[in-house]
């Protein structure tokens, strides 16, 4: 998924980024809330990781502000403000979650994956669609009993589709949650078209993957079924 991390201390904000990307998400950096502004028009995250304490904006305005920007996207904030009416405002005004500093990265990890399976009503981290099991935190698929070997962006194609079910999803909407980067146009996305034609092929020596659909002129959606 998706991440921009906004926190002014550079090197605690290098070191969740590294931790983040080891732990396959996409993220980007600011250290000012005008920058994290600049992101937000551009870009729409799934997670949004906000330090209160900014030097050029407080947070809880900044959190208004990128809602309105964003209003799909996860947040957590992220700050050395222990008082409870801080963490009360927070949560108020739409804020997903509160962690104090200093924070250990596993228990972030943790949190957004809680929030990732309230925010996508999974029970857990695995995803049954057609004759396939799909375990989005282990990052593997299995038929049966038989493990079926993606490349890391296949999965992420396949795991982001399925945490949208049912739902049509562009190619551009694809290349910038996946491969972090819009795309120009059409001419310009056969490389997405390629790689969902290596999942329905790896997938396909097991069973039928017409759950899996094109969406002409649009891009692809992973049908619910019944």
């Amino acid at each position: 998924m998706k991440v921009l991390l906004v926190e002014d201390e550079k090197t605690l904000a290098f070191e969740i980024e590294l931790f983040l990307k080891k732990s396959f998400y996409l993220c980007d950096l600011a250290h000012t809330a005008q920058s994290s502004l600049q992101h937000m028009s551009s870009n729409q995250y799934d997670f949004i990781l906000l330090d209160l304490g900014l030097p050029d904006m407080d947070g809880l305005k900044l959190l208004l502000e990128a809602k309105k920007l964003n209003p799909e996207a996860a947040y957590i904030i992220l700050t050395a403000r222990g008082k409870t009416e801080d963490r009360i405002a927070g949560l108020d005004l739409g804020a997903d979650d509160y962690l104090s500093k200093p924070f250990s990265l596993p228990e972030l990890h943790s949190r957004m994956q809680a929030i990732a399976r309230r925010k996508y009503r999974l029970s857990n981290s695995e995803v049954s669609i057609g004759e396939f099991v799909v375990d989005i935190q282990k990052r593997t698929i299995h038929h049966q009993e038989t493990e079926i070997e993606l490349s890391r962006k296949e999965f992420d194609l396949l795991s982001y589709l399925l945490l949208h079910k049912n739902r049509p999803l562009t190619r551009m909407q694809l290349s910038e949650h996946i491969w972090g980067n819009f795309i120009e146009d059409d001419n310009d996305s056969n490389y997405i078209d390629v790689h969902v034609k290596n999942v329905r092929k790896k997938l396909g020596a097991f069973a039928s993957t017409e759950w899996l659909e094109t969406i002409r002129g649009v891009g692809y959606k992973i049908r619910k079924q019944a």
